[in-house]
């Protein structure tokens, strides 16, 4: 059980700082580009949209299987955030993103995995 708590809190918190990273998108997209290691200034705003937009929803969609505690669907969407914490580190290491920030997108998909294997673990022990 104490597993569970732990693993549920991690989950919980890691999608609300997606979330909050989201919402950084929407408010101040060109600070949030460069944290994130490419341009500050696309021709438009809307690629900043749609970056905060979909860490807004995916952020609260992990929120919402923590609360549920739904462990495989949260395990499907850490690994597929892995997958997408490697190529966004990818992207920013052949931008203008400096070490911390491809470190930052690599530590990311590392504790993806883990959390991953961490849901993928109680989802067999609760079912």
């Amino acid at each position: 059980m104490r597993t569970q708590r732990w693993v549920r809190v991690f989950c919980i918190v890691g999608g609300v700082l997606l979330t909050v990273i989201g919402v950084r998108y929407l408010l101040t997209p060109e600070s949030a580009a460069r944290t994130f290691g490419v341009p500050g200034r696309p021709e438009g705003y809307e690629l900043y949209y749609i970056i905060g937009l979909r860490n807004v929803w995916l952020g609260l969609l992990a929120v919402a299987f923590a609360a549920l505690r739904e462990w495989r669907a949260l395990a499907l969407w850490f690994a597929l955030g892995a997958i997408v914490c490697f190529a966004d580190g990818s992207i920013a290491a052949s931008s203008t993103g400096r070490l911390p920030q491809v470190a930052f997108h690599f530590g990311c998909g590392l504790a993806c995995v883990g959390l991953a294997a961490g849901c993928w673990r109680l989802g067999r022990r609760v079912s």
